[in-house]
C-alpha cells in the first residue's frame, strides 16, 4: 500500500509530464489556412475585356494560381459559384453553389469544375457570402478566407454588407478579399464595408492583384494582445478581453486572455478588414479604441491593466462569510463590483472605497491596490445578541458613538431575534403595538464584543 507522500510524488511526476505533453502539442499545431474562392459565372462574365472575354482571363489566373498553391503545407482550397446553373432570363437568386468542399489534394478538383462550366444567370453575391459561412467546417486553429472574384455588384437585392456582420456575429472569423474585373469605383463602398477592395481595370492589373491577395492570404497576420503591468510588461492575463467591429459596434469575439507556456500572450490569427475596440474586463474595464491591424505582420494590441488583489477577512471565526463588500472607485458613488468576504479579487491599481456590508455597515476610505499586491483588511468578529420581546411591536437598534445614534436595523412585529453585530455599544428601542403611549417605549442598552454572545430581554 503506497504512503499519501508516495502517491503526492506519483501524482506530481504524472501532472508534469501531462503538462508538457499539452504544452509541446501546443508548440507543434501550425495553424491552417483555408481559402475559398467564390467565382462569378454571371452572364456579364461573357464581356470582352482587352485580348479576350473577363471569364476566360479570370479563369485562366485562377487555375494558374490554384496549381502554385496545390503543394503549400497546412493550406486548404476550395471553389463556391454563382451564375453558373440558371440563365437570365429569368433571374435565379439562389445560383449559388459550393461546387469543391475544402480538403487536400483537390486542385484537380477545382482546376476541372472551372474548365467546366459557363457564365450563365445573375449575381447573388449577398446569398453566396450567406452561404459560405457553412462552407467552412468548424477548426480552432484554422485561418479562414474568402477571395470574391467578381465583375459586378449585388443583383438580387440583398445586403452583402449585413450579411458579412452575421458572419462575425456568429463568430465566423472571414478575411474576405474582393478582387474586381473592371468595376466602376463607384461602387468601392458596396464591396468595402464586407472586406478588402481591389479593383483590376486591365488584364496586367488583374495578375498583379491576384499575386497581392495570395500573398496577404498566406503571410500569417497575427496578433497579441499585451495587458501591462506598472513597468510595462505583458504579464497580467486570465481576463476576458472583447473585441468589437468599432464602426458598427457588433461584438467580434470574446476570449479569456492566455499567457502562453513560455509565459507571453498568446497568438491569435485575426482579420483586418475592419478598425477594432478592446474592452478588457478588469475592474474597472479598461477601453482601447481605434486598433488597426497589419497586413502580414504581428500586431500588438496593448492595454495598460496593472492589477493588484483586495481580500477582506475576518480576524478569526467565520461568522462573515457571504458577508457582501461594495467597492468604489475612490470620490464616485457608482458600484465597480459585489465583492464576497473571504473572495479575493483583482482590481486596477489605484484606490478605492469599500463599504462592508456588516451590521452595522463598515465603511472605508483610500483603500489603496497596488501591483501585484494583496491588500488584507481586517474585520474584527463579531458579537451575537439574542433579543427577547413581550409582543409584537415597533423598534429597532441603534449604535451609540458619543453623542450620536445611527440606527442598525428596524425591528417591527418580532418576539425574538438573533443578530450578529460588530463590536461596540448599542441600545434597543422597542414599544408594543398595544401600547399607544409614546413614554411607554422601552430602552436597554448593551454592548456586544468579539466572539461573545448576550441576551437582552424587553419584558
Amino acid at each position: 500500500m503506497k504512503t499519501p507522500i508516495v502517491k503526492l510524488i506519483l501524482l506530481l511526476f504524472i501532472s508534469f509530464f501531462v503538462n508538457l505533453n499539452i504544452n509541446s502539442q501546443v508548440k507543434r499545431t501550425p495553424v491552417k489556412t483555408r481559402v475559398l474562392f467564390i467565382f462569378d459565372e454571371s452572364n456579364s462574365m461573357k464581356a470582352t475585356w482587352e485580348s479576350a472575354r473577363k471569364i476566360d482571363v479570370a479563369k485562366e489566373l485562377l487555375i494558374k494560381m490554384v496549381d502554385s498553391l496545390k503543394n503549400i503545407e497546412n493550406l486548404e482550397m476550395a471553389l463556391r459559384m454563382y451564375g453558373h446553373q440558371s440563365p437570365v432570363p429569368p433571374q435565379d437568386c439562389s445560383d449559388t453553389r459550393l461546387e469543391v468542399p475544402f480538403s487536400k489534394n483537390n486542385s484537380f478538383k477545382i482546376k476541372q469544375k472551372l474548365q467546366n462550366t459557363k457564365p450563365k444567370g445573375t449575381t447573388p453575391i449577398a446569398r453566396s457570402l450567406e452561404e459560405c459561412g457553412d462552407d467552412f467546417p468548424y477548426c480552432n486553429n484554422c485561418r479562414n478566407i474568402i477571395i470574391l472574384i467578381t465583375d459586378g455588384i449585388e443583383a438580387c437585392s440583398g445586403d452583402p454588407c449585413k450579411i458579412a456582420l452575421t458572419l462575425q456575429s456568429k463568430g465566423i472569423t472571414i478575411k474576405p478579399f474582393i478582387i474586381g474585373i473592371g468595376l466602376d469605383m463607384k461602387f468601392k463602398d458596396a464591396f468595402e464595408c464586407i472586406g478588402e477592395f481591389y479593383n483590376a481595370t486591365n488584364e496586367g492589373e488583374f495578375k498583379i492583384i491576384m499575386k497581392e491577395v495570395i500573398r496577404k492570404s498566406l503571410s500569417g497576420t497575427t496578433a497579441e494582445i499585451d495587458l501591462l503591468n506598472t513597468v510595462g510588461l505583458a504579464k497580467e492575463t486570465n481576463v476576458n478581453v472583447t473585441l468589437f467591429n468599432q464602426k458598427t459596434g457588433k461584438i467580434f469575439r470574446n476570449y479569456i486572455h492566455t499567457l502562453n507556456f513560455k509565459g507571453n500572450p498568446d497568438t491569435l490569427s485575426l482579420p483586418t478588414s475592419f478598425t477594432y475596440k478592446m474592452k478588457v474586463h478588469t475592474i474597472p474595464s479598461v477601453i482601447v479604441k481605434d486598433i488597426v491591424l497589419k497586413e502580414g505582420v504581428h500586431n500588438k494590441l496593448i492595454a495598460k491593466t496593472p492589477q493588484g488583489k483586495l481580500n477582506i477577512i475576518q480576524t478569526r471565526g467565520l461568522e462573515l462569510k457571504g458577508t457582501k463588500c461594495i467597492v468604489r472607485k475612490h470620490g464616485s458613488m457608482k458600484t465597480l463590483n459585489v465583492q464576497d468576504v473571504f473572495e479575493p479579487e483583482n482590481y486596477i491599481t489605484g484606490k478605492y472605497d469599500i463599504e462592508i456590508l456588516t451590521n452595522p455597515r463598515i465603511y472605508l476610505k483610500e483603500v489603496e491596490i497596488l501591483q501585484s499586491k494583496t491588500n488584507i483588511i481586517k474585520i474584527k468578529q463579531p458579537g451575537l445578541v439574542n433579543l427577547y420581546f413581550p409582543s409584537k411591536g415597533f423598534g429597532g437598534i441603534y449604535q451609540l458613538k458619543k453623542n450620536d445614534v445611527s440606527l442598525v436595523m428596524n425591528l417591527n412585529h418580532v418576539t425574538r431575534e438573533s443578530i450578529y453585530l460588530q463590536p461596540g455599544k448599542y441600545v434597543v428601542v422597542f414599544r408594543p403595538e398595544g401600547v399607544k403611549v409614546t413614554t411607554m417605549s422601552k430602552n436597554e442598552s448593551f454592548t456586544i464584543k468579539s466572539g461573545h454572545s448576550i441576551n437582552v430581554s424587553l419584558d
